[in-house]
């Protein structure tokens, strides 16, 4: 990860549309997920607010990998503002801190391993959510946001954008499904956690995340993408990319997703999408190629790569229930383009 002066200063504008942000002043918060696309961003935002807004902040990144951690944030832990948590979604945890936020992202989040291990996506989705859940069970306090998907919709007929309460087809003896059906799975224990025990959460449902804190092994198409381009190869398409996708640059999703750990009503889900970055698989393909310059071709896919693709067609989400709470997406799609390829 290069932290580019585009990405720092992404970093401190995106303050200016989270509500109540000084809230976290002084909290413990655990991110899990914390070498991953989302949540490492997640930790750059709350490691910056530490170091330039003196917010006193005991960030926990929560991940498997120690060295693979210190590395991605080796300046951040130089600077003592972050901890190191050994974190594995399969075993009971325990954080050694008492936690006033958790944020959960760990999850596995790459198509391919959809289809080559449905087992594990299935299982590290509820096992991981259900530890946590203990977790503030046990201590009695805290809040955890749950970052879920806008896969747990389903299939719409049509092609108008989904809201919170919209929920059709998931062919549950498909193994693709183990990623929407684990996900929609994980949102119902955490609403019977509260109903049982009274635990505080919230749910963060992102649509199609893209940025320069994608890693080398993230495989999704505007990633894929975005690192050919980068790498001067032209873009190869493997569909005709018709199906409708809401976009969402990764500091766009961070500012949401702090936006709805500090305002979200307990218990309630929460699309996140910018309005001014909905559009087409072929859209975005031919934003990538512009700003780079390359070229964009189209291929017939493999059996395993048709098999992991996701089976909806229109997947654009209503963000008017975030932006309710006071949120607004600051890059549209060309500038969150334009900064991801920049950054990467």
């Amino acid at each position: 990860m290069k932290y580019t002066r585009e990405y720092m200063q992404d970093l401190i504008r995106i303050r200016e549309v989270i509500p109540n942000l000084e809230a976290l002043k002084d909290k413990t918060i655990l991110v899990t997920g914390a070498n991953g696309l989302i949540c490492s961003a997640v930790v750059d935002f709350l490691a910056q607010l530490n170091l330039e807004a003196n917010y006193r902040i005991t960030i926990l990144c929560a991940a498997r990998n120690r060295e693979k951690t210190q590395k991605r944030f080796q300046d951040f832990f130089s600077a003592g503002v972050v901890e190191y948590v050994s974190y594995d979604a399969m075993k009971l945890f325990e954080p050694g801190w008492e936690v006033d936020y958790v944020i959960h992202g760990a999850s596995n989040a790459n198509p391919r391993y959809y289809m080559e291990q449905p087992v594990e996506t299935m299982l590290g989705n509820l096992m991981g959510v259900t530890n946590l859940l203990e977790l503030l069970r046990k201590q009695k306090k805290g809040r955890m946001l749950f970052l879920s998907s806008s896969e747990v919709y389903g299939q719409k007929t049509t092609m108008d954008s989904y809201r919170e309460e919209d929920y059709f087809f998931v062919d549950l003896l498909n193994p693709r499904s183990c990623y929407p059906s684990s996900k929609r799975a994980a949102e119902t224990l955490c609403a019977s956690y509260q109903k049982e025990y009274g635990t505080d959460y919230v749910i963060a449902r992102p649509g199609h995340v893209y940025g320069s804190t994608m890693l080398d092994s993230d495989n999704r198409i505007s990633s894929q993408f975005l690192r050919d381009a980068k790498q001067g190869k032209d873009l190869v398409m493997k569909s005709e990319g018709k199906q409708i996708r809401s976009y969402c640059y990764v500091l766009d999703c961070v500012s949401a997703m702090i936006t709805i750990l500090l305002n979200g009503a307990s218990g309630g889900a929460y699309n996140i999408s910018n309005k001014d970055s909905v559009c087409s698989i072929a859209q975005m393909a031919e934003m990538i190629a512009d700003i780079s310059g390359v070229k964009l071709k189209k291929e017939l896919p493999s059996h395993i790569e048709a098999a992991g693709f996701n089976p909806m067609d229109n997947s654009s989400l209503h963000s008017d229930k975030l932006e309710a709470l006071g949120w607004r997406g600051l890059f549209n799609l060309e500038q969150g383009m334009r900064s991801a390829f920049h950054s990467i």
